[in-house]
């Protein structure tokens, strides 16, 4: 505390956290009382969610008058996590019992200054935006994997579509299904998932600090600390996509357990002609209740936070002391049924693993017996398909800042790439597909260069009480030709040579 007098003004000591100016014409004495928390001044008006200081300062001229009082404040906070959005010169008005902006002006350059034109308890409120802060490599990564898994997603679509004759229509449907939603859940994800308004907004609070803005009698009283965003309505319309087409995908992930289910263990086939009516009711019909609940339990008109975040176009997550909140819609609306999802395609994954993939069979003889390999890439196509590997997600919750880190990463690289990991394991082992790429490199006939295509069927026998005493599963195909291509660019012609079968 340092007291001056004769002063030409208030100086531009960053040091100093509070300067105030008092103009008086005659000898007075002068008392100021400083409040350390603001338990006798509860506002109404004004909410404060950051634990930041809350004094007031209360300044009283005892024989004389002050024809007016200047204050210089600069306040101290975290500006890593957080940027100053506005502030507001207040004082304690008894009439009403709360805080008023009557008589006070306000400007700020490198300080927020306030001009009042009365004595009384002072106070400087404040609005912050929240800093969010990413790493930098994990915004690379997911638009790279995205990038390649939407290439990935296209050719499988369309692969599916234009060999559908060769597979059951059902499992054609499943497949282009889960495909198609995760398709257009990428293509919002890398268009617009950044919120480009908020970004906007808090660039242009960040240049107030540069040059002095004069005193204004637009001094408006604040309602909270922490700053609601400009409403964006392209932000939220992309937030209830990207909701509604990530739960379609794993509703669509847990259709295809129960279909994988039905195939291996329960050997039902064929299916009833509506099975694939109520698939397709069920993989769209659900995430969309689950979206429409959502909104209408959480959005409200100037409260878009309630339902998004203010730097993503994505679901809400972090309470107003950014930590994760089980009342946000992100736990209740997203993590919860995905968790029951992945819980259900978990089970089946463990059943086909222990009762088809890797039980041993005594049918099949020792020269036709598969390699670890094969069964290490069927396991592997079905933990890719029922989206096992968004577990890791969970774990990005956990609050240690470097365990986080890590699994971030891991995150972001298992499932920004999962479209690019259905292609490779779905399609480009496709016998079909091994055919068709093989016709088209005999057709281009580099010299020099030799490429072998190899093509195998992995069946696995299943005895059944029944008359119907064999059942079929084929890992990673999606077609019933057994024909591979040893393809020689500097010989004449493609020589097919036949694969064995179980």
């Amino acid at each position: 505390l340092e007291i001056q007098e004769n002063v030409p003004g208030l100086t531009s000591e960053l040091s100093t956290e509070v300067q105030i100016l008092l103009d008086i014409k005659s000898n007075s004495k002068v008392g100021f009382v400083l409040y350390q928390n603001d338990k006798l001044f509860k506002s109404r008006i004004y909410k404060s969610n950051n634990n930041l200081s809350k004094r007031i300062v209360s300044g009283n001229i005892d024989g004389g008058r002050a024809s007016g009082v200047e204050i210089a404040f600069n306040p101290k906070y975290n500006t890593s996590e957080l940027q100053l959005h506005d502030h507001a010169c207040v004082f304690w008005d008894y009439a009403i019992n709360d805080w008023s902006t009557a008589g006070c002006t306000k400007g700020r350059d490198q300080f927020l200054r306030c001009k009042c034109n009365h004595t009384t308890n002072f106070a400087v409120l404040m609005a912050f935006q929240i800093k969010y802060k990413y790493a930098k490599p994990l915004e690379y990564i997911s638009y790279v994997g995205v990038g390649l898994s939407i290439a990935g997603l296209v050719i499988t679509i369309l692969f599916q579509i234009f060999t559908r004759k060769t597979r059951k229509s059902s499992i054609t449907w499943m497949l282009v299904s889960l495909c198609f939603s995760m398709l257009i859940f990428n293509i919002i994800f890398i268009s617009g998932i950044e919120n480009q308004n908020a970004r906007k907004a808090s660039s242009d609070t960040s240049g107030n600090n540069q040059q002095f803005n004069t005193y204004t009698t637009t001094n408006t009283i604040l309602t909270s600390d922490v700053v609601d965003p400009p409403a964006d309505a392209w932000c939220m319309v992309v937030a209830v996509l990207l909701h509604y087409f990530l739960l379609a995908t794993f509703m669509w992930t847990a259709l295809n357990s129960a279909q994988l289910y039905l195939l291996l263990l329960r050997t039902m086939k064929p299916f009833p002609g509506h099975f694939v009516l109520i698939m397709s009711a069920i993989g769209w019909g659900v995430p969309a209740v689950v979206v429409a609940i959502t909104l209408g339990a959480t959005y409200r008109e100037g409260k878009a936070l309630n339902y998004r975040q203010e730097e993503f176009c994505w679901l809400a997550a972090l309470d107003h002391n950014q930590n994760f909140s089980m009342k946000k819609p992100m736990f209740w609306s997203f993590l919860l049924p995905v968790a029951f999802i992945l819980l259900f395609n978990i089970i089946i994954f463990v059943e086909i693993i222990v009762s088809v993939i890797w039980k041993e069979n005594k049918n099949l003889t020792r020269n036709k017996k598969d390699s670890l390999m094969k069964k290490m890439t069927a396991t592997i196509s079905i933990v890719v398909v029922l989206g096992i590997t968004w577990t890791i997600g969970y774990l990005m919750l956990i609050s240690h800042e470097e365990t986080n880190l890590f699994f971030s990463y891991v995150f972001c690289i298992f499932n920004a790439t999962q479209g690019l990991q259905i292609c490779i394991l779905y399609t480009f082992r496709s016998p079909i597909f091994k055919k068709k790429a093989s016709e088209v490199f005999s057709v281009l006939r580099v010299p020099g260069i030799q490429f072998y295509l190899p093509s195998e069927i992995y069946h696995v026998s299943k005895s059944q009480p029944s008359k119907h005493s064999q059942g079929i599963f084929r890992l990673s195909e999606t077609s019933t030709e057994n024909i591979s291509f040893k393809l020689h660019c500097n010989a004449k012609e493609a020589k097919p040579v036949s694969s064995c079968d179980v």
